[in-house]
């Protein structure tokens, strides 16, 4: 039984695959690195145990939707294409865990994805024309991987706390594009890795004092006032008891901020006493 079908880097322009083949065996499926524009509509419905599909670097403009037929797809990389946006019928995918769409032009993400791909451990869109993320996207309570750098991002959702297995985020080089971080950046509460370099953010929100796993931090490339540079030079445990200093000190003022207060305890990642 050919499970395992290896067509990369063969300059094919079309895909050589006849009717009369049983493709519902082929579970992996590599057709990267070569100049496919299309890929069938027809072909993509009868890869129905399709688990690996790998089409990065071709010539495409967009994914059939068939895609939807492939129930029992985990990884999924179209990256190095030159796809406007995806078809809404990916959200069919449900088993889909990994997703690499790097390196197109992408303008939007489908704005239910959040709901839908419920399994998604890592989504990879950078180098593309994203200007948001869809609300949506708080809800992938698996993710542990988000990669959004080089994209023009004005704001990130709102109610990132849902991202409770969140370990890695880079919202870097978003340029001029990025200039806040919301609040709940600091409900993260599995956040290892944070890289917010080369935007335009003069403050992280206070409640980054709360990122109690947080080991690794890139900053440099904003035009940072608080944290001050004296501050930013000493490294993430220093940039973390500043901000867990400031929002103690501060947030008693302010309605919102105490809100968010009662937030972090709730979370169990703030022990201050106000």
């Amino acid at each position: 039984m050919q499970e395992v079908v290896d067509l990369s880097a063969m300059s094919l322009d079309t895909l050589p695959i006849t009717s009369n083949l049983n493709l519902s065996i082929i579970r992996v499926l590599d057709i990267s690195n070569n100049n496919l524009q299309v890929i069938p509509e027809s072909l993509a419905a009868r890869l129905l145990n399709m688990v690996v599909l790998d089409v990065h670097s071709n010539q495409l403009k967009t994914l059939p939707n068939s895609i939807g037929c492939l129930s029992k797809l985990k990884t999924l990389n179209v990256s190095g294409n030159h796809l406007q946006f995806f078809p809404k019928t990916i959200e069919n995918c449900r088993s889909l865990e990994d997703l690499n769409a790097n390196f197109n032009q992408l303008t939007t993400l489908p704005d239910t994805i959040g709901f839908e791909l419920i399994n998604l451990k890592k989504l990879s869109v950078n180098s593309n024309k994203l200007i948001y993320l869809p609300t949506s996207t708080s809800h992938l309570t698996d993710l542990r991987h988000l990669d959004v750098r080089l994209n023009r991002l004005r704001s990130l959702p709102d109610d990132l706390e849902n991202l409770i297995n969140l370990e890695i985020l880079n919202i870097s080089q978003n340029f001029h594009y990025l200039q806040t971080l919301p609040y709940s950046l600091g409900l993260l509460i599995s956040l290892v890795e944070l890289d917010i370099s080369y935007n335009k953010i003069t403050a992280l929100p206070d409640s980054m004092g709360c990122l109690k796993r947080l080991r690794k931090l890139s900053v440099e490339g904003n035009p940072l006032v608080s944290p001050p540079p004296e501050v930013v030079e000493q490294g993430v445990q220093a940039i973390k008891k500043y901000m867990s200093e400031k929002m103690t000190g501060g947030h008693q003022n302010s309605p919102k901020k105490q809100s968010w207060i009662g937030k972090l305890k709730k979370y169990g990642t703030f022990n201050g006493s106000g």
